[in-house]
């Protein structure tokens, strides 16, 4: 269904989108800022993927958000803030390890979970008593979030469901007609988003991985960081209240059915291959999202790849650049025609925890082969 808004794409220049200084002036940032300030919706770009923002303080434009996102009512937004003095309107009590974390990570991808106060509506958090709170490493995020004066609810500006927006036009695709603005950014940094870590109990919990490794936030505080139940088996969230974006909705999906394979090379090399073959041979149009290994296999053994629709994701050494490409992957393969998709896993240790979270995702949960 189309909306009713006109929404306004404003490009940044090229230069102006890396000073946080010189943004604060632009009419851009400024215009946005007012739409925010009046209600409206903005989407901006961070260093994970571009979000959705509102009034994080107001309801009524909070709500706005759901709306347009289609997004189900209990699933918990972030709020985003400029400053860690920007905690004291939103965080009724920040312990010591979150702080910790705070002041190792921010700005950058990680999202805590903390004790809201009353000036956050119930809307914001999706029912519960707690927040989940960012300062995101984007200029542009900063700028628009420093000008406008209040914290921004924003998830990822997509229809909920569909593959996450790492570029303005992604954001167009999903949301034209029913937001005001789309500040266009360029290409986002990171391509998955952020680590969320519920402070509120003893030791820290990850709800959903994201740009900050486990290993990285145990070697912040000297300790064990535990890992929540439902990223290991779903089904085990599967009801009760949603603590944290991502927890309990298919997320990330392409239009086409997907599989994900996961294993080791050669492995998975072998039963990709044999399952794209099966494929085409009961008629189906194959796409596939793979790495450079994957590619390189086929070309080695002169596999006929000729119509099959292939989409490389970088590297299987390099997880920082895969994570970039696989929301741009997989709205790549939206637009080709396949009938069928083949996802490629990868290990599961630093940010590979947080891809295969998003690919098994994007398969509905749907996995053969041997896990890493």
């Amino acid at each position: 269904m189309s909306g009713t808004r006109e929404t306004r794409i404003w490009k940044l220049p090229p230069g102006l989108s890396g000073s946080k200084e010189s943004l604060r002036n632009s009419a851009e940032i400024l215009g946005a800022a007012e739409v925010l300030q009046r209600g409206g919706l903005v989407a901006f770009p961070t260093e994970t993927v571009y979000g959705l923002g509102a009034n994080g303080l107001d309801a009524h434009a909070v709500a706005g958000i759901f709306a347009a996102k289609g997004r189900p009512a209990d699933n918990p937004l972030i709020l985003h803030i400029a400053t860690l003095a920007d905690l004291d309107q939103v965080v009724a009590r920040l312990p010591a390890q979150a702080a910790h974390l705070a002041h190792i990570f921010w700005p950058g991808p990680l999202t805590l979970v903390l004790p809201k106060t009353e000036n956050v509506p119930m809307i914001t958090t999706g029912g519960l008593g707690t927040v989940a709170v960012r300062m995101p490493d984007h200029p542009v995020a900063l700028a628009l979030i420093e000008v406008t004066g209040v914290p921004l609810a924003a998830p990822s500006a997509n229809t909920s469901g569909r593959p996450s927006p790492t570029e303005a036009a992604h954001v167009a695709a999903d949301l034209l007609g029913k937001i005001d603005i789309i500040l266009d950014g360029g290409s986002t940094g990171i391509g998955v988003e952020s680590t969320v870590v519920d402070c509120t109990g003893a030791s820290p919990v990850i709800l959903r991985p994201g740009g900050v490794s486990k290993e990285a936030l145990e070697q912040a505080i000297g300790g064990t960081v535990e890992v929540a139940p439902h990223l290991i088996a779903a089904e085990e969230f599967s009801e009760g209240p949603v603590r944290s974006p991502g927890m309990k909705y298919n997320h990330y999906a392409p239009k086409a059915p997907a599989l994900l394979v996961e294993g080791q090379p050669p492995d998975i090399f072998e039963q990709l291959t044999s399952l794209a073959v099966e494929l085409q041979a009961e008629g189906e149009i194959v796409g596939l999202m793979v790495s450079q290994e994957m590619v390189r296999y086929w070309q080695e053994r002169a596999i006929d790849t000729g119509k099959w629709q292939i989409m490389c994701m970088g590297s299987r050494r390099n997880l920082e650049e895969i994570a970039a490409n696989i929301y741009r992957g997989l709205r790549d393969l939206d637009n080709t025609n396949a009938t069928r998709i083949l996802l490629e896993g990868v290990p599961t240790s630093g940010l590979g925890l947080a891809i295969m979270n998003r690919l098994t995702k994007a398969a509905g949960h749907r996995v053969v082969g041997d896990g890493n």
